[in-house]
């Protein structure tokens, strides 16, 4: 975590300078007021605003580097080894050459006193808050290469459920692509040769073919537009959505999308019970748990249903009656989550809703491309059929005319 400069006035009156170690400045304007302490002004301190600048900018790692890390460093832990020969030997025997520079930075913050989990929080753009917390939990506890193996198993599951969504909809992308890209060749390729030929026989043509042609031309004279059009929403629907209520408004959309909204639901649902079954287990704060778990679902609508849980829960409602209220969950998970709130065993009953969430996830998505197919054929079907009867109807109907 930073480092923070502070001046404040304690209950006499006198003014106090020093430094404390805190995730952000309200969490250290919090700090200072538990100890009766009136903050005055806090910065940064200057090693921290240096790094701050371009912090986390080039910072890519993929979830496979981390799932490696992960497991090397429930190997190393357990074996023993020294917590910073264990990062620096990590540092360099890994391939990534963002995570090789994040491990070595991790290895100094080590040695000038900080703890691993202060050391990680310093590049939240690779280690996600739930691992800091984890790792946080694990140090305090003596369990950390526990703490290891269980964001080594969180991150695996996480990123096979991401490969399955997407190479479901992989094939009925590549359709839409196709189907987009065969409109503008028709309109503007194959079309005007008919209609050329159309209007040097005079023949009058019927409103399928009337269609085809003036949509056609429409592609030919405005095709740039059309282009700029697209690049332009496209441009616009990104800014939108950057935006903290357009990110709101896209991922309420999405689970509520024909045929895959379900499947994306459940995803989440089923990340956020494992994540906050790990973070019961690894000896987390329950309200603490839930605003880590909200940030870890990777989407702002369920984000915000789950943090109006743990609202409920500091105003001492029950898990189960918050989650209820919350409308995320099905019948059968909230059982559960009664069964776990009556035994004390919440962490074990979220496990166990993980798994139901991810079998009907696995079943849905293999069963996908059946119920996407024939809703693409009839597109193929209808765009055949239109140009069928577009260009061939008045051809028969001048050969008839010649007979």
């Amino acid at each position: 975590m930073p480092f923070f400069l502070y001046q404040a006035r304690d209950k006499k009156g006198n003014l106090i300078k020093g430094q404390i170690e805190a995730p952000n400045t309200n969490s250290a304007a919090d700090i200072l007021m538990a100890r009766q302490e009136i903050p005055i002004k806090i910065t940064l301190t200057d090693e921290d605003q240096n790094k701050d600048i371009f912090k986390g900018y080039f910072d890519r790692v993929k979830i496979e580097d981390l799932v490696v890390f992960s497991r090397q460093m429930y190997s190393l832990t357990k074996s023993g080894i020294p917590m910073i020969r264990a990062i620096v030997g990590l540092a360099d025997t890994t391939t990534n050459k963002t995570l090789k520079r994040i491990l070595n930075d991790v290895a100094v913050q080590l040695e000038r006193g900080r703890s691993l989990s202060a050391a990680f929080s310093s590049h939240g753009k690779v280690f996600p808050r739930i691992a800091i917390s984890i790792v946080h939990v694990g140090e305090n506890t003596g369990r950390l290469e526990s703490s290891f193996l269980q964001l080594a198993e969180y991150f695996e599951r996480d990123e096979e459920t991401k490969k399955r969504i997407n190479s479901a909809i992989r094939y009925p992308q590549m359709v839409l692509f196709f189907i987009t890209a065969a409109m503008f060749l028709l309109n503007l390729k194959v079309i005007p040769t008919f209609t050329g030929m159309f209007a040097k026989l005079g023949a009058d043509l019927p409103l399928a073919t009337k269609i085809l042609i003036a949509t056609s031309t429409f592609f030919v004279t405005y095709w740039e537009v059309l282009v700029l059009a697209i690049v332009g929403g496209i441009f616009f629907l990104r800014s939108y959505v950057a935006t903290k209520a357009g990110r709101y408004q896209w991922d309420h959309y999405k689970i509520k999308m024909p045929f895959v909204g379900s499947i994306i639901e459940r995803s989440l649902l089923a990340r956020f019970s494992r994540s906050f079954s790990m973070i019961l287990d690894a000896g987390v704060p329950m309200n603490s748990g839930l605003s880590l778990v909200a940030e870890a679902v990777d989407n702002s609508y369920m984000e915000t249903k789950i943090k109006e849980m743990r609202t409920s829960i500091e105003k001492g409602e029950s898990l189960l009656r918050s989650a209820v209220a919350s409308k995320l969950f099905s019948p059968l998970v909230l059982q559960m989550i009664a069964v776990g709130e009556e035994t004390g065993r919440v962490d074990e009953l979220l496990t166990d809703a993980a798994d139901y969430y991810e079998r009907e996830v696995d079943f849905d998505l293999k069963s996908l491309t059946a119920k996407i197919e024939p809703v693409l054929i009839s597109v193929v079907a209808g765009m055949v059929l239109v140009l069928a009867l577009g260009i061939f109807t008045p051809m028969w109907d001048m050969m008839s005319a010649h007979k």
